[in-house]
């Protein structure tokens, strides 16, 4: 079971749209998946409640930092979505819990500043260094071939982290995610430019 924890301090870089559309990835190939969501406002989680029941399932995870619980047996995938502001003892306690840690981060100076902070904890973490947590770096709603882009790549590499991927800025999440609906659950031919983006993210996480 692998337990993928998608976090920013920053608020509105993207994270709660990584993390359902990576829940609504793994229920899309018939795997067992739960999301987790431990931000107050519980807005992945309410994505949930809109998520249509015909479509591949997607369970609830309740996380207690305070008492943090391992996810049930026979899990294949959790993905946990956080909060803005996580730091200190919680953030601890969700690498206690973290496989694969990804970075959602929008390819701005006043957003790179503001996570540089965190990254550099990130990339200092015992496990981190000796392997046992992968942590990788997404860019939201940038250009690959912007100036944007390669300024974020020469920050994150100055770090030793990866950039698994970049995903363009479109209505399509936004327009998705008001019905519960992923790129997954959706014909390929209406969000295949974003699909495609998605491979290099999905290969890491699947370890190849």
């Amino acid at each position: 079971m692998t337990v993928i924890v998608v976090a920013n301090p920053k608020g509105g870089v993207g994270k709660s749209t990584l993390s359902t559309n990576l829940a609504g990835y793994f229920a899309a190939q018939g795997e067992w998946v739960a999301l987790a969501d431990l931000d107050r406002q519980q807005s992945a989680h309410a994505w949930l409640d809109l998520r249509p029941a015909t479509l591949p399932p997607i369970e609830t995870w309740s996380v207690d930092l305070d008492n943090p619980a391992k996810p049930p047996k026979g899990l294949e995938h959790a993905v946990v979505d956080t909060p803005a502001g996580l730091h200190g003892s919680r953030l601890a306690t969700v690498l206690e819990l973290a496989d694969k840690v990804i970075v959602p981060l929008q390819p701005s100076m006043f957003d790179i500043l503001a996570t540089q902070d965190f990254l550099d904890r990130l990339s200092k973490e015992k496990a981190v260094r000796k392997g046992t947590i992968e942590v990788g770096v997404v860019g939201m709603r940038v250009d690959a071939r912007t100036r944007s882009a390669e300024q974020l790549q020469r920050f994150v590499e100055g770090l030793k982290l990866p950039v698994l991927g970049y995903l363009r800025d479109t209505q399509n999440y936004v327009q998705l995610a008001a019905h519960g609906l992923t790129l997954w659950d959706v014909a390929k031919s209406r969000v295949d430019r974003d699909v495609e983006q998605w491979q290099p993210i999905l290969s890491w996480l699947n370890g190849k």
